[in-house]
C-alpha cells in the first residue's frame, strides 16, 4: 500500500529539529529510516532544495526554502509527484503560521511541535488519495518536476566519509547532476554586517583615491618616497579582501582576517605622517569591525546531533 508514513521540519543551518510526527512506526526498517533523517539532516545546507533518498522500502523526501527544510517518510510506490506536493503544502502552512524571526532564534528541539496538528491532517488527505484528486491540481508540480527533477541520493554516498562536499548546487539546476564542489553557505547577513562592509569598500576607495595622488606627487617631484604608493594600493587591497571574506567562506577564514587586519595596521602605521589622528582612527577601527563581522557570521555547514 502506499502511503506516507512521517514528516519532519528541521532547520538548515544547523539541523534543529522544529516540528515532526509523533507516530514513528517502531519496526526495524522505520528505526533505519529514522538515522537516514538525522544524516540528511545535518547535511541540507550542503544539499540541493529537492532531494529524493531511496532505502529500499521506503522514500525520503525533502525540499528546502528560507532556512527550512521539509522532510517526508513514504513507502517506496508513492507518487513523486504527490510526496513534493504534500511537501509544498506543509511549506507554506509553515511560512504562513511562522516567522523567519522565530526559526532563526529557536534554541529548543521542537519548540513547534504543534504544527504536528496540521501535518497529521495533510498526511490524512495525502494518504486518501480520491478525496484528494479533486480538491488540487497536479500538473504545475508535474512540469516542475519534469523541468527540475529531485537529485537522487544514494545510500552510499550518505554514508561516505566526506559526505556531500563534492556536490555543486548551480550544476545540479542546470543538469540534473553534481559534480564539483560549492562555496560553503554562511549566516545570513546582518545590519552591523551591512555597515562594516560599505566602511570597508569606502576606506578601500579612499586608500585607492590617495594612492593615485601619492604616483602624481611622485611623477612631479622626484623626492617623494615610492613607498607611501604602495603603502596606499595594499591598504586597498587589504580592504577589499575584507569584502571578500565576508560574502565568501574560505579555508583558514577567520585566520585571514585577523592577517588582514593587521595589514590594514601596518599600513596606516606606515601612513603617519600623510594621515591625521582622526583619520587613523577611522581605518583602524573599521578594519577592526569588519574583521569582528567576518568573524561573528560562521558557515551554516556544523550541525549538533540532534535526535531527529
Amino acid at each position: 500500500m502506499s502511503m506516507i508514513l512521517s514528516a519532519s521540519v528541521v532547520r538548515v543551518r544547523d539541523g534543529l529539529p522544529l516540528s515532526a510526527s509523533t507516530d514513528y512506526d517502531q519496526s526495524s526498517g522505520m528505526q533505519e529510516c529514522r538515522k537516514y533523517f538525522k544524516m540528511l539532516s545535518k547535511k541540507l545546507s550542503q544539499l540541493p532544495d529537492r532531494c529524493t533518498l531511496k532505502t529500499g522500502q521506503y522514500n525520503i523526501n525533502f525540499i528546502s526554502s528560507l532556512g527550512v527544510s521539509y522532510m517526508m517518510l513514504c513507502t517506496e510506490n508513492y507518487p513523486s509527484v504527490l510526496a513534493f506536493c504534500f511537501l509544498d503544502e506543509l511549506q507554506k502552512e509553515f511560512i504562513t503560521t511562522y516567522n523567519m524571526m522565530k526559526t532563526n532564534t529557536a534554541v529548543r528541539p521542537y519548540c513547534f511541535i504543534e504544527f504536528d496538528n496540521f501535518i497529521q491532517r495533510t498526511k490524512q488527505r495525502y494518504n486518501n488519495t480520491r478525496s484528494l484528486s479533486t480538491k488540487m491540481n497536479l500538473a504545475d508540480m508535474q512540469t516542475e518536476i519534469k523541468l527540475r527533477p529531485p537529485y537522487q541520493i544514494s545510500v552510499s554516498e550518505l554514508g561516505s566519509a566526506n559526505g556531500f562536499a563534492h556536490l555543486s548546487v548551480s550544476e545540479y539546476k542546470g543538469t540534473g547532476k553534481i559534480s564539483a564542489a560549492p562555496h560553503q553557505r554562511l549566516e545570513p547577513v546582518t545590519l552591523p554586517g551591512i555597515v562594516s562592509f560599505v566602511l570597508s569598500l569606502l576606506c578601500g576607495a579612499l586608500n585607492l583615491i590617495r594612492g593615485f595622488h601619492a604616483i602624481e606627487s611622485l611623477l612631479q617631484n622626484e623626492g617623494e618616497d615610492f613607498s607611501y604608493v604602495i603603502a596606499f594600493f595594499l591598504g586597498t587591497a587589504a580592504c577589499l579582501y575584507q569584502c571578500y571574506l565576508f560574502v565568501y567562506y574560505t579555508g583558514w577564514r577567520n585566520a585571514k582576517s585577523f592577517l588582514t587586519f593587521g595589514l590594514i595596521c601596518l599600513c596606516n602605521m606606515y601612513l603617519y605622517e600623510l594621515r591625521n589622528l582622526w583619520q587613523l582612527f577611522f581605518h583602524v577601527t573599521v578594519g577592526a569591525f569588519s574583521t569582528l563581522q567576518i568573524r561573528l557570521r560562521q558557515p551554516q555547514g556544523k550541525s549538533p546531533d540532534y535526535n531527529v
